[in-house]
């Protein structure tokens, strides 16, 4: 698997945190910034990751701001991304098994080291159930559609 990373300037640390977690468990990454703290837009890093994912170019995204939020809200405009907002270890596997989520947001300002390698191991190990769960994913697509031809 390869991911695509992102951050913005509040991301920054948890971001290299997780890199290293990353290598540790071999897994292929690619890290589209931001590469310092200096204050930057997570819409800037946010949507790079997010369209690289949406290409297929990444298979899964991570992205990292302050709250999740900014970087939820500017994945989720791009068509074919499900990106979630990730506290805790349960909505990480939920965000897998039943929302095929693409692109996990963490909050950098939130979120410790070790919960957030937890988390991510968790989303990670997680895999889509289908079922009513394709059902509910297919009408999120369909609403998507809906206003792309509009």
């Amino acid at each position: 698997m390869r991911l695509a990373l992102g951050a913005d300037h509040a991301g920054y640390e948890l971001k290299e945190e997780l890199k290293d977690f990353l290598k540790q468990k071999e897994i292929d990454y690619y890290d589209f910034g931001t590469y310092d703290t200096r204050s930057t837009d997570y819409s800037d890093w946010g949507i790079k990751v997010a369209e690289t994912v949406a290409k297929g170019e990444f298979e899964r995204g991570i992205l990292i701001c302050g709250t999740g939020l900014g970087m939820c809200l500017t994945a989720n405009k791009v068509p074919g991304i499900r990106a979630t907002p990730c506290y805790g270890i349960f909505s990480a596997r939920l965000s897998r098994q039943h929302n095929n989520s693409n692109i996990l947001v963490l909050a950098g300002r939130i979120t410790g080291k070790d919960l957030a390698k937890q988390i991510v191991e968790e989303w990670l190990e997680a895999e889509f159930k289908g079922g009513r769960h394709k059902r509910r994913v297919d009408k999120i697509t369909k609403i998507e559609n809906k206003y792309l031809r509009e």
